[in-house]
């Protein structure tokens, strides 16, 4: 079976969209890349926490670090792909692999001892409360 690259049908390069041109060129040119592995990560904020929701589709927890070092949070790990001899010929791999980290500075508003973290379904949830003590403060001028 011969692989052929997909490009979108009845399309020129006159009639194509500038940022097609670029996602395209941009795409191929890092598709060498496939040694790291950069997950998607939601952070949000209530009135008394911070929520960190990260997405490692196919990771064991086991293969995943998370570390609190001087007020930054860092989650890395690996994701490696398992290349078994069964037969099995790939035609396309577009599921990225290798290492990966990420770091987040979080403000000075946190409990450290608070942060609880959850893997459930390939998504990792941390949640860090905010410290009563350390949170600001409207001060009024007299």
């Amino acid at each position: 079976m011969a692989l052929i690259k997909y490009s979108r049908p009845n399309l020129d390069v006159n009639s194509r969209n500038f940022s097609d041109i670029l996602d395209e060129f941009f795409n191929d040119s890092l598709n060498y890349r496939k040694d790291t592995f950069m997950p998607t990560v939601d952070i949000s904020e209530t009135e008394n926490d911070f929520q960190v929701e990260v997405s490692l589709p196919g990771l064991k927890k086991d293969d995943i670090n998370i570390d609190l070092e001087n007020g930054r949070l860092t989650i890395s790990g690996e994701r490696k792909l398992e290349n078994e001899e069964t037969g099995k010929n790939y035609h396309r791999v577009e599921s990225s692999y290798g290492s990966f980290s990420r770091s987040f500075q979080l403000p000075d508003s946190i409990d450290e001892e608070s942060i609880e973290a959850k893997y459930d379904n390939g998504v990792l949830n941390i949640n860090i409360k905010k410290s009563e003590e350390k949170v600001k403060k409207q001060i009024k001028i007299s």
